[in-house]
């Protein structure tokens, strides 16, 4: 099976830009209620950033968690008050309500309409559990992996991953967390066996297996298939046709050449964020910043923010982003979960000082990056110390433990290497006096298993990628065998958060705060609807699926009206 071709219309019903996980739940909800769509991508892939990510997803309710029995009794109650606390006031009420109280449905659509299962991800705790309405066991749901030979050769469009690796080396999130600590327990090596033996048997059946995003995003364009809506690849948009004050199609480069394409009932953009094109990341993020240490589609570099700017929408947001200590990899970012989350490691700024817990969640730990670059210490880079312990027992940045790290980085100054403390501070430029005070004050907090300035250790996100076998804290572990390490840590990010401003219905707003008629926006290239924080894991991808299906939904509504 393959995808139809399609020839480009005129006109359609509906628009959508961008074939991410917000596009296409757009169009697959347009299409579903019987409007003529068409999906433009700038890209020569399907996926977007959703493609590349973990796949989580987090929609309190949702089926998936119904089916798991892990939706407490007043637990959309529970969501509100949670998204109240963390997000407040930076967004809506509205807008955060309709969220949560339409994201069941919104998964319940996609159960209906595209092959894709979602299963609990097991005790992986919402990022501010011990905030009120926080859920230490989680509401997060991840794909069940997918064989997916039914795309045919439309699966060569899927977008290139995050990282290489092995065709049917299936790891999901759920079994990432035991592997991640290599040895330190059984669960990690029967579960990596499970994971080749998997591989063995879809290799012999001939199988093409996929998980996270790439399942998410595979069953999505399926759907698309299924209901004969087009794409059009490498047709990135440049402009929005505006007529009487209302947005009725969009400007487009195919081929080499211009063409407008009329949408009779509106344009939906849900082509990312900006995070690829360094002139925005330099107007509006804080600083220092680079386009390197992003992890999101590089397609993604602010056509629809800048469009929707030029037709006089309002923006918010645009100095944030969904943040993550990165490691800025020879080959690209490593964003990193379990690295800085796992015992036996710091991390510290040009002055040889730890300042936050490590194993904060990615958004807010990249807040205090920038938050200590702004106090005039440099915090860009930072440095994660470990030791020749940490990386005996640890998986790190895809290497198994016990590998050495390649020669290349330590080329390229990610990672220094010296046999005592006073030496790895010289080699990094930070005080060896600091340095060796504070491994002295952490490693008293590793024996008796209070982190005393940070707290690391006392929420259930943080034990979450920890190792259970160490004790009294299985967050801390004293840092005294050498060799010892200095990794280089930056501040990356999965995609931008800041974008067009919108309503609980994803239409886009002006600057007097109108609505823009004919404009909706979702997914990254609208304004985070989680403000500046990260409820739990899939907080990014929960949004633009449920903002994708209610914009497609508001369309339909109004056409029906019309008609």
């Amino acid at each position: 099976m393959s995808a139809p071709q399609h020839d480009l219309k005129d006109a359609y019903d509906v628009v959508v830009v961008g074939a991410g996980g917000a596009g296409m739940a757009a169009a697959l909800t347009a299409a579903a209620h019987g409007l003529d769509v068409a999906l433009i991508e700038k890209s020569a892939y399907f996926g977007g950033s959703t493609a590349r990510s973990g796949g989580g997803v987090w929609i309190p309710g949702n089926y998936a968690l119904q089916d798991a029995r892990q939706v407490d009794p007043g637990d959309l109650e529970a969501a509100e008050t949670y998204l109240d606390t963390i997000v407040g006031d930076r967004v809506p009420k509205a807008r955060r309500d309709t969220y949560l109280h339409r994201g069941a449905e919104a998964m319940d659509f996609l159960k209906q309409h595209i092959p894709t299962r979602f299963t609990w991800v097991p005790d992986y705790s919402d990022y501010l559990p011990e905030q009120p309405g926080g859920r230490a066991a989680g509401r997060s749901v991840e794909p069940i992996p997918l064989d997916a030979r039914f795309l045919g050769e439309e699966l060569d469009r899927l977008h290139p991953p995050y990282t290489k690796a092995p065709a049917n080396l299936i790891v999901t999130q759920a079994s990432f967390r035991k592997i991640s600590l290599g040895l330190r327990t059984l669960r990690g090596p029967i579960t990596m066996i499970k994971v080749m033996v998997a591989r063995m048997v879809s290799l012999m059946l001939g199988r093409k297996m996929y998980a996270m995003g790439n399942a998410i995003a595979i069953g999505l364009r399926k759907g698309l298939m299924d209901l004969d809506v087009p794409v059009f690849y490498e047709t990135p948009l440049t402009d929005l046709e505006i007529t009487d004050g209302s947005v009725t199609g969009v400007v487009v480069e195919r081929n080499g050449q211009r063409h407008t394409i009329g949408a009779r009932r509106g344009v939906i953009l849900g082509s990312g964020g900006f995070e690829h094109n360094q002139t925005l990341r330099e107007k509006f993020l804080p600083q220092p910043t680079d386009e390197n240490w992003s992890t999101g589609a590089a397609s993604n570099t602010g056509a629809a923010l800048e469009a929707g700017i030029a037709a006089g929408a309002a923006t918010d947001l645009l100095d944030d982003a969904w943040w993550g200590p990165t490691i800025p990899l020879p080959r690209g970012p490593w964003f990193c979960l379990a690295e800085r989350n796992l015992p036996g490691s710091i991390i510290v700024n040009s002055a040889g000082q730890r300042f936050m817990n490590e194993a904060l969640p990615y958004v807010e730990a990249t807040h205090a990056i920038y938050d200590g670059e702004a106090t005039g210490i440099s915090h860009v880079p930072a440095w994660m110390i470990i030791d020749q312990r940490y990386r005996n027992r640890y998986l790190f940045a895809g290497l198994s433990p016990r590998q050495p790290f390649p020669g290349r980085w330590y080329k390229e100054g990610t990672v220094v290497k010296a046999g005592s403390i006073a030496d790895l501070a010289a080699k990094i430029d930070v005080p060896a006096d600091a340095l060796q005070a504070t491994l002295k004050r952490f490693n008293g907090f590793a024996k008796s298993g209070i982190d005393e300035d940070f707290h690391r250790g006392e929420s259930a996100y943080d034990k979450y990628y920890s190792d259970p076998r160490v004790k009294p804290n299985p967050s801390l572990h004293v840092i005294d065998q050498g060799p010892f390490y200095a990794v280089k840590i930056v501040p990356g990010d999965l995609g931008t958060k800041g974008g067009l401003l919108t309503d609980e219905r994803a239409r886009v707003l002006t600057t007097s705060g109108e609505v823009l008629p004919g404009l909706y926006a979702a997914g990254n290239a609208s304004a985070a609807v989680m403000g500046n924080t990260y409820p739990g894991p899939g907080g990014t991808i929960g949004p633009a699926i449920v903002f994708g299906y209610l914009a497609a939904l508001d369309v339909a509504q109004n056409s029906a009206g019309a008609n």
